[in-house]
This record gives structure tokens, sequence and C-alpha cells, in this order.
């Protein structure tokens, strides 16, 4: 077994125009006084990275990881959730997120697609440079529109999509292959990979991709009421990267998992800062150690009550405290005093004669 690294936090919800985090290296000054180990790092915000740099400049990586390194801390892992949520896109929301990327490709749905999937491979690139084995990013969706099925869904829509999804992700999973870099989904609600199920649709139409794997995020699966530590035994060996983020889902007589477009503040299932929600993190913590997981418990500070600045206080001691430092050795030890390759052993000796 192997301890769980971290804690680590996730820069995109502290990032800002005000000191200190307006910079990669005030913030993560400020991280590192908290107790901080690690930082993941949003690509698209400029404030911390220049992502087309990173990917094609040694030397610029090389600065980059040495700033981090200069508090005291390492890059666990970059992200392109905005980018990849590019790569597929529903028309019903192609207004909407034409904001995750640049003007010149707004309105044009393949120029930016285009756009997003060179993102990815800068990223993966990237990784690579910084000497980093694992990046997170979005799927992206191109059928959530049609989640609950009224009307009824066309036959055979739901494999069309999951078959077009497979084909714009096969190459991006091919070009992480070849840079030794698993590309991590988030299954979060409003992508197509969001649950178990989903994602093993999609392993399927990408012919069981070995780099095709998961960011585990409890929070997401809570809202949706699905069993969160089930879970990890299903999917254990595909789960390579963590957020600790919890959650609470509180149904009432008037609304419930649909969430009957509420803001955060009053819907039945909201995110709350760690240790204020419903999850169960020393059993999550316990299986992630008993099947061997080696990435970083990355905090992803979201919540409806709290600040970030508590949260992220709060948050760097409760992931330290709920980190197993896993053992070396049985607890029986001592008691296996007998060498049995010493001795021989035959049917009587086991009491069966």
């Amino acid at each position: 077994m192997k301890t769980i690294k971290g804690p680590a936090i996730f820069l995109a919800q502290f990032m800002g125009d005000e000191k200190p985090f307006n910079n990669l290296g005030s913030i993560c000054a400020y991280m590192a006084a908290l107790g901080y180990k690690g930082v993941q790092i949003p690509t698209w915000d400029s404030r911390c990275v220049d992502l087309e740099k990173l990917a094609t400049s040694l030397t610029y990586a090389s600065e980059i990881k040495g700033l981090v390194e200069s508090h005291g801390l390492q890059i666990t892992e970059l992200s392109t959730h905005l980018q990849g949520q590019l790569i597929a896109v529903h028309p019903a929301y192609d207004t909407q997120f034409d904001g995750f990327a640049p003007a010149y490709v707004h309105g044009n749905t393949k120029d930016r697609q285009n756009w997003a999937e060179q993102q990815v491979k800068w990223a993966i690139t990237a990784s690579k440079n910084l000497e980093i084995d694992r990046h997170v990013t979005f799927s992206g969706s191109l059928l959530w529109p049609y989640m609950y099925p009224w009307p009824q869904r066309p036959q055979g829509l739901v494999e069309i999509a999951f078959e077009e999804l497979g084909k714009r992700w096969k190459p991006l999973l091919d070009f992480a292959d070849s840079h030794g870099i698993d590309l991590c989904y988030e299954l979060h609600p409003g992508e197509d990979l969001h649950d178990g199920v989903t994602f093993e649709r999609f392993l399927e139409v990408t012919g069981n991709h070995t780099r095709a794997n998961i960011l585990y995020d409890p929070s997401h699966f809570v809202l949706q009421c699905l069993d969160y530590l089930k879970f990890i035994e299903y999917y254990h060996e595909r789960i390579k990267m963590f957020h600790v983020k919890d959650a609470e889902f509180n149904p009432s007589g008037k609304a419930g998992v649909y969430g009957s477009y509420s803001g955060w503040l009053e819907r039945p299932g909201r995110f709350r800062s760690l240790g204020d929600g419903q999850i169960d993190f020393k059993r999550i913590f316990s299986l992630l150690s008993q099947y061997n997981f080696d990435g970083w418990a990355v905090i992803e500070w979201e919540c409806a009550l709290k600040s970030a600045e508590q949260g992220a206080r709060e948050g760097a001691k409760f992931v330290t405290d709920h980190i197993i430092n896993v053992t070396q050795k049985a607890f029986d030890d001592f008691a296996g005093k007998v060498d049995l390759k010493q001795h021989t052993i035959n049917q009587k000796t086991i009491g069966i004669l």
C-alpha cells in the first residue's frame, strides 16, 4: 500500500485580481503558509501559467516548477476542465460555453472544438515537461438535454452520441498515451461522463483505453444519490485522481435531486466546505488507501455558505488528519515465530489425519 499525498488544493476557485490571489507565486506562498504541500493548476488562467509556453518551452516549464517548489509545494496536476468541456457541446449550450474560449472562435463550433483539442494536447505535453503523469479534464456533453427520457429519446440516440464522443476523444487519449499521461475525467453532472455507467459506455467506444481514467469527487455523487463508497470498490483501478470536496443532500416536500432551478444556497443538494457536509471521508480515505491509490488528495473548495479563505484554512488540517500513513508490516507479525519452510508440512501436521 501507498500513503496518499497531500494536502493539496485546486487553485481555480481562488484566483482573482487582488493580492495574494493574482499570480502563481503569491498564491503559492499563501497556500504553503496554510499547510498545503501541492497545488493543482487551472491552465486557462493566465495569472497562473501560459499553457502554450508551458508546452513548448522546457525552460519556462522548469521556471514554473521551480517557482512552485520555492514555496515548498509541488504541482500535483494541470487542469483543462473548461477546455475539455468544449470538445463536445450540444447546440443548446453553444452561447453559454463560448465564454470558455477566446473571442475569435465564438459562434464557430468547429473552430472552437479545434481550439479545445489543441489546448488539451498542450496540457498533455506540458504535464510531461513538468514530469507529471496524469491530467484532469471534462468530457464535454452531447446528451445532457436528453438526460430525462421525456419526450422519449429516439432509438439509438445515446449510442450514436457516445460513438461521436469516443471519436473525438480517442485521438487525444492516443496522444496522451504517447506521452505517458493518464487523462482523468472528472465525473460531473452536465458532462456525458457523470457516473459509473456512462464511464463504462465511454470505455466501450474508446476500446477500453488504458489512458481513460477517473478523477474521483464524491460530492458529485452525493448530489446524484449514488453510492460513492461502492463506486470506489467498482472502479478503483481507474481512479487516478481525487478531489476532496464535501456536499449535502436535504430533500424536502418541495424539492429534490433536480433542484427546482434554484440557486446553490436554496438547492436540496449543495456543496459544502470540508467537514460541513454529509460525506464519510474516513471511509473514503480508508478505501483509497486499501486499494493502493498513489495520487494526491486535492481540495476543491466550493461552498454555498463559507468563505473560500476559511474553507482553505480549515481544509488543510482536515485532509492532513484524514490521510492514513499506511502500515509497512502486519499487526500480528509478532506472532509469526515459526518458519514453516524449515518444517515438513503434511496431512497429519494440519490435523487432517
